[in-house]
């Protein structure tokens, strides 16, 4: 594959790599996942994305105006407010674009204005859009500073004539002075107000708060080879920590006996719970509870687990938590990173553990930026 032009990219700052093409960025994520893991053993060659480009199901632009108080919308320009106003973008999703461009065309005629985050007057501050790559359903959420919306019935009208494809509309209500982009208080305005995907051949409920990979195809290459390295028979009690809305774990579940997820947030349980039932899986629960403190508890109680999946988030897990898991005595712990730094240094405490390290396997999720995630397999030897 050629290099690829972004008018953005140096305002931007979301495509580090941009620079080289597909093959050199595969080569140099190889060497990222070298760099950190390779003293635990030999790093598989990355598995890459079949289709580098468009892969954003989810796609946020913050709105503002220009200086000749045109309606733009996009990303911020890193460590700042200044908005790049952003009419493509090789990363995202196609339709959530086209719909984000309407969206920026219809305030005006409709005498609406983005949020001035200054004079903290204003209407819309945020468009978040949703879309189920599997399903084609799509979801917009309009973030907005106050639960007024003058006109509403005629711009959701205008909105739906010219994206037909869109299944449902929120408005999230968003006061605050943050930087945080949802608000705590929503309606739907439209549809459902959630969407529906499929992944490993499971539908998964999202609604605007729920996390779910960005990137479906390459979380299926993820999830199967991590699945895969489990080695699952049917029998195991499985452990999903970290499990957000719990995908992997109900994937795994098809190969397992029993299967515990737990997650901290509760609006993810309550999406995991509700996931797991429209999809039949009964031999799994839910948790919701800080994953560290969940083990300590559940090492104290001597809780048998056969394998243990874990997924932290960027910043890696805790010592607690591994110290933990070595005492739990999992067959197989199959620990999936975003952050190859942190895993590398989580990694020698489940050694000490007496664990050894019999697979280390770079993914690549997010084509085009310095992201990598990997998945590190480790097997307590057989007494």
């Amino acid at each position: 594959m050629e290099k690829l032009t972004c008018p953005y990219s140096r305002r931007c700052g979301g495509c580090q790599l941009l620079h080289l093409t597909y093959r050199e960025e595969l080569a140099h994520k190889q060497a990222i996942a070298q760099k950190y893991l390779s003293r635990f053993g030999r790093v598989q060659p990355i598995l890459g994305a079949a289709q580098p480009c468009y892969y954003r199901n989810k796609v946020e632009a913050a709105f503002g105006t220009d200086r000749s108080r045109r309606v733009i919308a996009g990303t911020y320009e890193p460590h700042s407010h200044r908005i790049v106003n952003i009419e493509r973008c090789l990363n995202e999703n196609q339709t959530a674009a086209a719909i984000i461009a309407t969206i920026k065309t219809l305030l005006p005629s409709f005498r609406l204005s983005p949020y001035d985050e200054d004079a903290r007057t204003g209407f819309l501050r945020h468009v978040l859009v949703r879309c189920g790559v599997r399903t084609g359903e799509v979801m917009v959420v309009l973030v907005t500073a106050t639960p007024q919306f003058p006109s509403r019935q005629n711009f959701i009208r205008a909105l739906l004539s010219a994206h037909p494809e869109i299944t449902t509309i929120v408005q999230n209500v968003n006061s605050r002075r943050t930087s945080v982009l949802l608000g705590d208080r929503e309606q739907t305005l439209y549809g459902p107000g959630f969407i529906r995907d499929t992944l490993c051949g499971m539908s998964f409920r999202i609604s605007p708060r729920s996390f779910y990979q960005i990137n479906p195809a390459q979380t299926e290459v993820l999830y199967r080879r991590a699945i895969e390295a489990a080695g699952l028979t049917g029998r195991e009690k499985v452990l999903d920590a970290y499990c957000g809305i719990g995908t992997i774990g109900m994937i795994a579940a098809a190969h397992a006996g029993e299967v515990i997820g737990v997650e901290q947030n509760p609006a993810a349980v309550r999406d995991a719970i509700r996931n797991a039932k429209e999809n039949g899986v009964k031999n799994i629960r839910f948790v919701a509870a800080d994953a560290t403190a969940w083990m300590q508890a559940a090492a104290e109680e001597n809780l048998p687990v056969d394998v243990l999946f874990m997924d932290p988030p960027r910043s890696g897990s805790t010592p607690q938590f591994l110290s933990a898991a070595v005492k739990m005595s999992p067959k197989r712990i199959v620990y999936i990173s975003c952050c190859p730094e942190t895993q590398a240094r989580d990694l020698p405490l489940l050694q000490k553990g007496g664990y050894r390290i019999t697979l280390l396997q770079p993914v690549d999720m997010f084509p085009h930026t310095d992201h990598i995630e990997t998945i590190a397999v480790l097997e307590r030897p057989q007494k």
